[in-house]
């Protein structure tokens, strides 16, 4: 069961093999406050940290300067310097890292993870249940906010047999009448079963997007765990195209020096990888989901 803090280092493994940078790490001596306009870092590490964008947690910081030896690290513009590049200004703990111009910065990974999350639908959709008692008198029922279409739909037999048998003429409604139907979804049942017998809807649904670090990727999402594997694969290709972006702007030295290791090709070569493994293991998914919910509803008027 991965959390979204394991999936963004095991992004991070995949993507450090294709840079030659080794980062130069601190730690706070201190705790700070998201308005905090200085820090202090471990005296004996000081050195390693630089002026530029660093990285305390999920934040990136702008750095104006570091006293080596009081450890003292000022931040340029004042509060302006805080949550740079899109992150958030934060609170850290002492002992916290603090990583001078990261490669791979945690929150354009956790944006690449969450992109991933959301390009899988409606390739591979998320299911939920709702349950409601069948009134003979009623055609229209409502159904959650989060509907994006109906898989099947049974209704439950009278008698000891405990059958729910699939009822083929239904219409999924997505504009319902918000006077009658809250969320604007809606269910249009044209089979009958006896009255107050239960009928259960099975929808689609997009995947939720993870958050804390602590997020269950399964829980929150709605995909199975192994469905993280292609997460982390779609992520990975997302983001290798940047290497090659960042070496635009190095000079011809560094970038000779650099290719000797790991060349332009390497890394195009890596993407399609990924996206061949994705492609792969989508198709997969794909097939296993038909496999272990099958589709039996047919469509009224279709």
């Amino acid at each position: 069961m991965p959390t979204f803090d394991q999936l963004v280092k095991k992004v991070r493994r995949e993507l450090k093999g294709f840079t030659l940078d080794q980062e130069s790490v601190s730690e706070l001596a201190a705790p700070m406050d998201a308005d905090d306009t200085s820090f202090t870092v471990d005296t004996g590490t000081a050195d390693r940290v630089s002026r530029g964008l660093v990285e305390i947690d999920d934040e990136l910081i702008l750095v104006k300067s570091v006293d080596q030896t009081s450890g003292q690290v000022t931040v340029l513009g004042l509060t302006n310097g805080r949550g740079r590049e899109g992150t958030t200004a934060a609170s850290h703990s002492a002992n916290a890292l603090v990583t001078s111009a990261p490669a791979f910065p945690r929150q354009t990974i956790k944006d690449a993870i969450n992109d991933a999350v959301t390009g899988l639908y409606p390739s591979l959709e998320v299911f939920a249940t709702e349950d409601f008692a069948y009134n003979a008198a009623q055609v229209e029922y409502p159904l959650p906010a989060a509907t994006r279409g109906i898989w099947y739909v049974v209704g439950r037999w009278v008698g000891p047999e405990k059958v729910s048998a699939p009822m083929p003429n239904w219409r999924y409604n997505p504009q319902a009448y918000s006077s009658d139907f809250p969320t604007g979804k809606s269910i249009q049942l044209f089979d009958g079963v006896t009255p107050g017998q239960n009928i259960r809807v099975v929808y689609t649904k997009a995947p939720a997007t993870l958050s804390a670090n602590a997020d269950d990727f399964a829980t929150v999402t709605g995909y199975a765990d192994r469905v993280a594997d292609l997460v982390v694969w779609d992520a990975c290709k997302r983001l290798l195209p940047g290497v090659l972006t960042a070496r635009l702007q190095q000079t011809s030295v560094e970038s000779t020096e650099r290719a000797q290791l790991v060349s332009a090709r390497d890394i195009q070569q890596a993407v399609q990888t990924y996206a061949a493994l994705y492609a792969e293991g989508l198709q997969r998914e794909r097939d296993r989901q038909f496999a272990e919910t099958p589709n039996y509803a047919t469509f009224q008027g279709s």
